[in-house]
């Protein structure tokens, strides 16, 4: 269980640098707590927002690819706020306060969001897709933010056994035997095809060879 949180937190770290400035990262390092982390990643994800509301405001060449790039990294800023929280709360902390001002902020970039799929800028096409994933990840983060608390935990938990579950099997040695049921027994009855097609030996006697036997007529 130990190496598994330290491969998340080691893969947590790396997959940061994908959406994340050097300056950004060294500033979640620094929040410790999760409500203050909650507070850091939503005021980020608020960032992004404001950089595709700009791009947007100018019709430039290249903007499209931008904007996608943005909506990509926004994203990822509200999964890892859900992964704060789960967090935090298998840990049984306090994390109301964090939950709040996150869930407030992302209501609030949600309203933009829809609106630039209501508008249908004419090079959506380049970042539609993104656009319903931030979307739909920033609606299914708020409804788990609703949820009762406990239910929450319960839900980590079970989700925490079936990763350690996969993990475990991930890991197991294979056995080759076990692992080709129908090989062995294809094997088998191949070979007692070729028993079966061998000459059947001839019962002893002890009559010499060439030797002829007449039936005595009664």
């Amino acid at each position: 269980m130990k190496y598994l949180i330290c491969l998340f937190f080691a893969l947590s770290l790396f997959a940061q640098k994908d959406f994340l400035t050097s300056d950004e990262a060294d500033q979640i390092r620094e929040a410790q707590e999760p409500n203050d982390r909650l507070k850091v990643y939503a005021h980020f994800a608020r960032q992004r927002i404001d950089l595709i509301q700009q791009a947007l405001s100018k019709e430039k060449a290249g903007r499209g690819g931008l904007i996608h790039e943005y909506l990509e990294e926004y994203t990822k800023i509200i999964d890892a706020i859900d992964v704060v929280t789960d967090d935090a709360i298998r840990k049984k902390k306090d994390v109301a306060e964090g939950i709040v001002a996150a869930t407030s902020a992302q209501k609030q970039m949600l309203e933009v969001l829809q609106k630039i799929a209501d508008d249908k800028p004419k090079d959506i096409e380049r970042y539609e897709f993104a656009l319903t994933q931030a979307i739909e990840t920033t609606e299914d983060s708020i409804e788990m933010a609703q949820e009762d608390l406990d239910a929450r935990a319960a839900e980590v938990a079970d989700r925490e056994k079936q990763q350690k579950k996969a993990f475990e099997d991930l890991t197991r040695p294979i056995d080759p035997e076990a692992a080709k049921p129908q090989d062995k027994l294809g094997k088998e009855a191949e070979q007692r095809g070729k028993e079966a097609a061998k000459p059947q030996r001839k019962a002893p006697t002890l009559r010499r060879k060439g030797e002829v036997v007449h039936e005595k007529k009664p």
